[in-house]
């Protein structure tokens, strides 16, 4: 299963699509067009020494417990989400959310809602990831590439998903790779 949809598996979208006033299917396209570019800005963030410290300390302080037997929205720090979202995306968070807004009945306004609710989710899931595959010690190391490894063997492909979106068959994926280019890279580190 895809990093997406493991993530997607633990988030109530009934109870989510309720929080944010749309409808679960709009939520769920929107949700799939979000968090491949959490994703992505994590592994680009990562590839600076810095964003990766920066993101090794953020593990440390999110529990994965979050989203163990899946997720309670009540739990969820919008706050931290708009401070995660922020360090993710840096100067560019607009930018970003104008673009997979154009994606599929994904809306601007919904993706700009919904991403401070995603992001501690998928540092709750990454924590996850990194601490119950045993590579904890390898990340606190920091030998041989370090987190950028880890993620890259964790997120394996979440950021290049292939379903098509929008029009002209865009993904969340290509969003990451073809429109936003270098955007991801500008995080704040």
């Amino acid at each position: 299963m895809a990093a997406v949809d493991e993530i997607l598996s633990t988030i109530p979208l009934d109870q989510l699509a309720s929080r944010v006033g749309a409808q679960p299917g709009e939520v769920e396209d929107a949700v799939r067009a979000a968090l491949p570019a959490l994703l992505g800005g994590l592994e680009a963030n990562a590839a600076d020494p810095a964003g990766a410290a920066s993101l090794t300390e953020a593990l440390g302080q999110h529990d994965s417990a979050l989203v163990e037997g899946g997720v309670d929205l009540d739990e969820v720090d919008e706050g931290d989400g708009q401070k995660i979202a922020h360090h993710i995306f840096g100067d560019n968070e607009e930018q970003v959310v104008s673009q997979l807004g154009g994606l599929g009945s994904a809306s601007s306004g919904l993706i700009a809602k919904l991403i401070p609710l995603l992001a501690p989710i998928v540092l709750a899931w990454l924590t996850q990831q990194v601490t119950g595959s045993g590579r904890a010690q390898q990340q606190q190391g920091g030998s041989g590439g370090g987190l950028q490894d880890i993620l890259g063997q964790v997120l394996g492909g979440a950021t290049r998903d292939d379903r098509s979106g929008g029009p002209g068959g865009m993904s969340a994926g290509s969003i990451i790779t073809d429109v936003l280019g270098g955007l991801l890279g500008g995080g704040r580190r």
